[in-house]
């Protein structure tokens, strides 16, 4: 049989270069890679003994990468809403996960929300959460890229009692996943407000030492800024930097609160950002100053964050309130274009996990980590631009293929390798035990 499979849309969509859409065109599959781009004629030719897959109504482009994401919380959907970050976190959010969180809840969750994101065009996830080898699993069970990030904090939890603790179990994860195709690891101090200076350095020299990078909550919120001024006399970020927490191996997430100064550092560093539009709006955490960082040159990606925070995992969603926000924030109704938006959701998320030469676009010799999107709707006609109607007219529910490194993980908006049936009675089971248990 032939390893080769030749996917034919109405519009490929390679998002490098920016803007690009081709029509009448091919993109042929080589096992686990893309092998080329043709005309749509000349690849019929070339490869008659292929696998020859029509998307007549369809958009072809890369699978979405979600920058930021708690994704074993999809069992807490709905739980806490309408609340304050502090607020939520503190009375409601860590003390359910003290009670509920294990090795069981983490898989059963995640493979959930990886589901969730696999239906809705996501095929890279950069997670932060406990019980780190389950989160792994998860990612094998999927399909999906999975980067592990393994979540540190002073205080105990169920999962660990100090921070070395946190640390210990986070390099034994890593250690026991060295290798694994598809799984990666990155150290995740929680936050400037639950992690200490010592702990921040051993994590800067650990992920050094083991060449992994690091993935933290900075600057969410108001009140983060202002506790940090109070206790160490300086803002969250300047702190960080003094440590040498800013460096391009750091994905920051939300970085809600920023002046001028800090923007230049950020990009002087090559701090790369997850941008979390949908939480920080929830939580009344803020407006982030996208269109400033990228006029600065940072690289910003885009998250959904967890589901007990959101209350979605859809990229796609969170794509187009990116790009809404963007221009209500700026002024600027040019600001974050489709394409630029696009380009954020995919490529700028490939690189910010330094990716980008193996995913994020749609280009000869990178990985074919590849979503299409069925443009046919009522909802997304007329079309007069298929980039445009992805981003501000399409809805997940349109996505109807998945493929992660050649392989098909959704086939007519049908899982391959989950079933939906048992996640959902996992979902509910969990459900019943969590109000039994707050009775």
């Amino acid at each position: 049989m032939s390893r080769i499979s030749c996917l034919h849309p109405k519009w490929l969509i390679p998002v490098e270069p920016r803007a690009t859409v081709l029509q009448n065109h091919t993109l042929v599959i080589n096992g686990d890679t893309i092998q080329a781009v043709l005309p749509s004629e000349q690849a019929r030719l070339q490869y008659p003994d292929a696998s020859h897959i029509e998307l007549p109504d369809h958009a072809l482009l890369p699978g979405f990468v979600n920058l930021h994401a708690q994704s074993a919380m999809s069992l807490l959907r709905g739980l806490a809403d309408d609340l304050a970050l502090m607020d939520w976190l503190n009375h409601h959010i860590w003390p359910a996960e003290k009670k509920h969180v294990s090795d069981e809840f983490v898989y059963d969750g995640t493979v959930h929300a990886m589901a969730e994101m696999i239906r809705g065009g996501t095929t890279t996830v950069n997670d932060m959460y406990f019980h780190h080898e389950a989160v792994a699993r998860a990612g094998l069970a999927s399909g999906m890229r999975t980067v592990v990030g393994c979540s540190i904090l002073e205080f105990p939890t169920g999962y660990a009692g100090n921070a070395d603790e946190y640390i210990s179990k986070s390099m034994a994860a890593h250690q026991a996943f060295i290798g694994q195709k598809g799984v990666d690891f990155r150290l995740a101090p929680h936050a400037p407000y639950t992690v200490n200076d010592e702990t921040f350095s051993k994590i800067i020299r650990l992920a050094e030492q083991h060449q992994i990078g690091i993935h933290c909550h900075i600057h969410e919120t108001g009140e983060e800024i202002e506790s940090s001024l109070k206790q160490y006399g300086k803002r969250p970020l300047q702190r960080l930097h003094e440590l040498g927490l800013l460096t391009p191996q750091l994905i920051a997430a939300h970085v809600v609160h920023t002046n001028d100064e800090e923007l230049a550092l950020l990009a002087r560093q090559g701090v790369h950002v997850a941008h979390n539009p949908a939480s920080n709006l929830k939580l009344v955490s803020g407006f982030a100053r996208i269109s400033a960082m990228q006029a600065a040159g940072v690289n910003v990606g885009i998250g959904t964050d967890g589901a007990a925070s959101n209350n979605k995992i859809d990229l796609l969603g969170d794509l187009r309130m990116a790009a809404l926000l963007a221009k209500a924030e700026s002024g600027n109704p040019a600001s974050l274009n489709a394409a630029a938006a696009l380009e954020m959701a995919t490529l700028a998320g490939a690189k910010a996990l330094g990716k980008g030469d193996s995913t994020g676009s749609l280009v000869e010799g990178k990985q074919a980590d590849v979503i299409a999107i069925n443009l046919s709707a009522i909802e997304t006609l007329p079309l007069f631009d298929p980039v445009s109607q992805i981003v501000y007219a399409a809805g997940r529910e349109q996505v109807s293929h998945v493929w992660v490194a050649g392989k098909c993980l959704m086939r007519e908006r049908e899982l391959t390798t989950l079933h939906i049936g048992q996640l959902a009675d996992k979902a509910r089971w969990w459900q019943h035990r969590i109000i039994q248990q707050a009775a």
